[in-house]
């Protein structure tokens, strides 16, 4: 499934949670480094306006679908993918790092929240190696000397894998530059996942999201900032149905 972007098409190339596993766990094994993304309509809004964020998104290795909208839109397009929210990736990767032994890094948030999902995740990912939480300031540039330098802090710290924390654009475009900065790092971009672990975010209820409702329940829970997201996104929605159907072979 491709979705058009400033900069050109970017594709779900990985369907489901057995093929990101497998791939993952090869590029530990093989010590590469890698950029993973989650795609969702807030994303292709962006995408549709920021240069910037489309380089960056053309510079990830991996991409896969977190929202049903996009799990719905392949499906048009007869190139059905699984739902693979970031958040729910984040103790799945952390698991399979400790088991190919691989230490990783937690950025973004603050400082108090990634030591609570450090600890959570070493609990859910036995024998997880956890060698750096680094909470970027306010208004961190991941085109900075700064981010730059947060990049070589991580590595040297020992991890070869980061959690991504910051929210899109950033998050994307700091793992477009680490695969420059430290391509021997893998990065994964996942949100608010790391707060919701450490319990500073409320995720939706798992019944919610069975009924692919988590959207409407963060909306009730943020209106005034969340509203117009929302309404951008569902404008969107047309040109994406139409080329879903162009995609059918």
């Amino acid at each position: 499934m491709q979705f058009s972007t400033t900069k050109g098409p970017v594709t779900v190339n990985v369907a489901d949670r057995a093929a990101l596993e497998r791939a993952v766990r090869a590029r530990f094994v093989a010590h590469e480094g890698f950029a993973l993304a989650t795609i969702n309509l807030d994303h292709l809004v962006k995408l549709a306006k920021d240069e910037a964020f489309a380089a960056a998104y053309l510079a990830q290795d991996f991409v896969v679908a977190d929202g049903n909208p996009i799990v719905w839109l392949s499906r048009k397009a007869e190139k059905p993918v699984e739902l693979l929210p970031g958040a729910d990736l984040v103790v799945p990767l952390a698991q399979w790092a400790a088991e190919e032994g691989t230490p990783v890094a937690l950025i973004g948030s603050t400082e108090e929240a990634l030591a609570a999902a450090a600890e959570a995740l070493k609990a859910q990912a036995p024998g997880l190696e956890v060698v750096a939480c680094i909470a970027p300031p306010m208004g961190f540039d991941p085109e900075s000397a700064a981010a730059e330098a947060v990049l070589k802090q991580a590595a040297e710290a020992g991890a070869r894998m980061a959690f991504l924390a910051l929210g899109a654009p950033k998050q994307e475009r700091l793992a477009a530059r680490g695969r420059q900065v430290v391509p021997q790092m893998g990065f994964a971009s996942i949100g608010a996942g790391l707060d919701f672990l450490a319990g500073t975010q409320n995720r939706a209820p798992a019944w919610v999201r069975k009924l692919a409702l988590e959207w409407l329940w963060r909306a009730l829970s943020n209106p005034a900032r969340l509203a117009g997201r929302y309404l951008r996104c569902i404008g969107i929605l047309p040109r994406l149905m139409k080329e879903a159907r162009a995609q059918r072979d």
